[in-house]
């Protein structure tokens, strides 16, 4: 071997194809987790996650509501070209599922050897005329959970999907995706596999907001929380957090039980920013953290969300500023894998700043909308400068002195407000199921 192909090959880590597990919770908040700042709900094995792994601080999820965002996971195309741009609900089922020829991660992972599975919630295709977007016609060898995503909202549905069949369900569903995942993993640990493992909780159960004794959020047991001198909302809201963090747990110990943890990269993130849905009352957790909205916001309290990657041996504990989004996912998926990213991606790799090894390709702009109660748009302009449109005005926020985004400074930066307008006038592809309004 040539002395610089020596070199290069001692200096480059070789992976076999690893094992990935994208864990995915619903509505969590990014100052919910101990890691990032929470004080009073309970998630050690997150935690433990985030102090063996790299925490990322400045991460976003792919919109400030559920459809869109996992649109963006699943294609790696940022909000403004991905297929499913909003929640579209029963009104209109086939805006809200993916179609034939959109390619998910899951098509590049199972192209290479992967064998594929999404247990829990999938929100991007249904029964009757949005089956063109269900599951396993994009990539996923097995389904096991929820196809509709208001379906999804109630914890102990009558029946769940296997594959394309209704199999009667008494059971608090997470418990049931948690056995499932489990199962999944343990069945296919000699071969590489990729587990999208989308979870409900903390969801609220919407229909039963304000109603006795937890309100909306649904949870068989309040775990530590029981004895609190709290309203039943705000126990419940906890103790899914908890329970949460305990599925986590057992997926963690799982992996090192099996012997592949040192060949599992497991990602921990939410959908998008926190819920006030189950009539808990929302300041007392802070679930936003230090940002301004939740969900349905474009302020970062509505899209910035925790991010933890763990790979026991390769991946060194860390924290990182790094700024990235839903979409990076596949561009990373595909690295890791060995893969080709499709064409027309906006998706850059983050195996740069997992494995530590500089030189790590940032995003120019990064893209949102949103389509609830009129058009508006938001774009982050080199990891710090915010512009968000709204109600026909422009606001600019300076991240790196107003984290809260409590600020417009458009009018004393008007070079950096023409450089998003003008971005902003491009930044979307039509979409005929999503047309401005």
């Amino acid at each position: 071997m040539k002395p610089l192909l020596l070199l290069f090959a001692l200096l480059t880590p070789v992976f076999a194809k690893p094992n990935i597990i994208f864990i995915l919770a619903d509505d969590l908040g990014y100052g919910e987790l101990g890691s990032y700042g929470q004080k009073i709900i309970q998630t050690p094995n997150l935690d433990r996650m985030a102090k063996e792994g790299i925490r990322f601080t400045h991460f976003y999820s792919g919109a400030t509501v559920c459809a869109p965002s996992r649109s963006v996971l699943m294609t790696g195309q940022h909000h403004g070209h991905t297929r499913v741009r909003g929640n579209a609900g029963k009104k209109n089922p086939i805006a809200q599922a993916l179609r034939e020829g959109d390619i998910t991660v899951a098509d590049v992972l199972k192209k290479e050897g992967y064998t594929t599975a999404l247990i829990g919630k999938w929100g991007l295709g249904d029964e009757g005329e949005a089956e063109v977007g269900i599951p396993r016609k994009h990539g996923f060898d097995q389904f096991f959970g929820y196809l509709n995503q208001g379906h999804a909202h109630n914890h102990y549905p009558a029946y769940l999907w296997r594959n394309e069949e209704k199999v009667p369900n008494k059971e608090y569903s997470d418990d049931r995706f948690t056995d499932e995942s489990l199962k999944f993993v343990a069945e296919n640990k000699d071969k590489p596999f990729f587990l999208y493992w989308s979870l409900v909780v903390p969801h609220a159960h919407n229909a039963l907001k304000g109603k006795p004794p937890l309100g909306g959020a649904e949870v068989p047991d309040l775990g530590p929380y029981a004895d609190k001198d709290w309203p039943g909302p705000d126990k419940g809201h906890a103790a899914m957090i908890t329970r949460l963090d305990s599925y986590v747990g057992r997926m963690l110990d799982e992996l090192k039980k099996l012997g592949i943890a040192d060949n599992t990269l497991v990602i921990f993130t939410s959908d998008n920013g926190p819920h006030n849905e189950s009539g808990h009352n929302i300041e007392r957790f802070n679930p936003s953290g230090p940002f301004t909205g939740i969900k349905r916001s474009l302020t970062d309290g509505g899209i910035r969300v925790p991010f933890i990657a763990w790979w026991p041996g390769k991946i060194r504990p860390a924290e990182t500023t790094q700024t990235g989004y839903f979409g990076d996912f596949m561009a990373t998926a595909a690295e890791l894998s060995g893969a080709s990213l499709p064409a027309d991606r906006d998706s850059i790799s983050l195996v740069p700043t997992l494995f530590a090894q500089g030189n790590q390709k940032s995003h120019k702009f990064l893209y949102w909308e949103f389509h609830e109660g009129g058009f508006k748009q938001a774009a982050l302009y080199q990891g710090r400068w915010k512009g968000i449109r709204r109600d026909g005005k422009f606001f600019l926020y300076d991240q790196e002195n107003d984290t809260a985004e409590k600020n417009n400074v458009a009018e004393t930066n008007p070079a950096i407000v023409e450089k998003i307008e003008t971005y902003l006038k491009t930044a979307r592809s039509e979409n005929p199921d999503w047309p401005v309004q």
